[in-house]
């Protein structure tokens, strides 16, 4: 079975999907501010993606257009990792999308390191706590997220598991050559 590249695309595309229906929603809601619908859903957007416009636009002093180009510029990046030859990239590509993910969803329900709230004791002592909002978004995005990566560890497992095979395909036909 050969691998797919739009299944190796397809959850990193889906983060850039979120990210840019939130700037759309945002745009939108610019020009519709009375209408209850925009602000739906941009209030179900805004909590995945905030943390990270918030510092585009800080850093970069961005536009919408500067934020278009951003999401091109990952689209086409993520695109060609998930088409080259070598399994390196689109494992990276796949998990730097769901790392991505995980940490937009911990700053979007504002998570904490000093705190009671499911404190783990750590070797030297000191106290870590992390809280994390699992709502039925967030687990969605999460569990695509591990699926996604699922696939792209049994992929690798094939490819090599076929190179394994044709290496001593190849070896055992030189031995009989001898």
């Amino acid at each position: 079975m050969k691998r797919r590249p739009i299944l190796l695309f397809a959850f990193p595309a889906f983060i850039l999907m979120v990210l840019a229906c939130e700037r759309m929603a945002t745009m939108l809601l610019g020009s519709y501010p009375a209408s209850p619908a925009m602000w739906r859903i941009w209030l179900e957007l805004r909590p995945l993606s905030a943390m990270f416009w918030q510092q585009v636009d800080l850093y970069l002093h961005g536009s919408m257009v500067l934020d278009a180009l951003i999401l091109i510029a990952a689209a086409l990046v993520f695109w060609s990792a998930c088409r080259m030859r070598p399994a390196a990239a689109f494992f990276l590509a796949n998990h730097v999308a769901l790392l991505f993910a995980g940490l937009m969803i911990a700053s979007g329900s504002r998570s904490e390191t000093a705190s009671t709230v499911a404190a783990f004791p750590m070797p030297n002592g000191l106290q870590f706590a992390l809280k994390i909002d699992f709502t039925w978004q967030n687990s969605v995005v999460l569990v695509l997220g591990f699926a996604a990566c699922a696939y792209c560890h049994v992929a690798f497992l094939r490819e090599t598991r076929q190179r394994g095979e044709s290496l001593a395909l190849r070896l055992m036909t030189l031995g009989r050559d001898l």
